[in-house]
């Protein structure tokens, strides 16, 4: 691959971290954003190549700053090639203990914030008339599961936005790439709201046991590399994406059975 200018949101921690770091062995160059300037210090220092890597701190419920945010990307290296979407928030809480405003903060963060960045950098890619957005989604942008209804909400928001704006711009040499994984080793159920809007604090069983990060997120950039449409990672957790396509009724029993916190 030719060297190519990548951003990455949400890249402090997890799977932004790694996503960097790997990227970062291949020779591109990197612009890491999320909210914790001192973390992304602390990715930048820990890549391959850190005098590669950017720096621009982004808070993905800041929508106004988003094209402000935008130019500044673009000053850095004087173009983006790919925009990974990967900030975001998880949920862990019955829909009966959850307080409106922890549906809207999903919301605002895991949807509204990545639609409001897209939507800036987009005129960029249509003027090149190149580029590509690739997405961290989750098989809950699929299908759902218990406390997590807020939290696949909106990764069920993101998959139709996404799916939309590959019809209208595929002409001007834009593409998408929906990144779908179950399980992966990372804090994301210990960052995850609870029904008052405090953190869960503490990781599940199913989180501890997931694909580890660095496998994950290898194969999501060969996703992205080969400019998937969609794409489905995890253990059995994936297969209800396919399971729901012959039978609702069938997935439904068979997510609760599984008894999932």
């Amino acid at each position: 691959m030719k060297e190519k200018v990548i951003w990455i949101t949400g890249a402090s921690s997890g799977i932004g971290a790694e996503l960097a770091k790997q990227y970062s062995k291949k020779g591109h160059l990197l612009i890491l954003s999320s909210r914790n300037q001192n973390a992304l210090a602390e990715v930048q220092a820990s890549c391959a190549a850190p005098e590669k890597v950017k720096l621009l701190p982004l808070d993905l419920v800041q929508f106004d700053a988003m094209p402000e945010k935008v130019a500044a990307a673009i000053a850095f290296f004087g173009r983006i090639d790919l925009l990974i979407n990967n900030g975001g928030v998880s949920q862990r809480s019955l829909i009966q203990e959850t307080q409106f405003n922890v549906y809207k903060s999903l919301m605002d963060v895991n949807y509204l914030g990545t639609v409001a960045l897209t939507t800036a950098l987009l005129p960029h890619f249509i003027e090149r008339q190149q580029g590509q957005f690739a997405v961290v989604t989750s098989v809950m942008g699929k299908y759902a599961s218990p406390y997590r209804s807020g939290y696949a909400g909106a990764k069920h928001a993101l998959h139709g936005f996404f799916d939309a704006l590959r019809m209208e711009h595929q002409k001007d040499g834009v593409h998408v790439t929906l990144l779908a994984p179950g399980f992966v080793q990372t804090n994301v159920t210990i960052n995850a709201l609870t029904g008052n809007g405090t953190s869960l604090g503490h990781d599940d069983p199913a989180t501890k046991s997931g694909l580890h990060v660095t496998d994950f997120c290898s194969k999501a950039i060969q996703a992205i590399e080969q400019k998937h449409w969609e794409k489905y990672f995890g253990r059995k957790e994936k297969l209800g994406v396919y399971l729901k396509r012959i039978s609702n009724k069938a997935l439904h029993w068979l997510v609760l059975r599984s008894n999932v916190r």
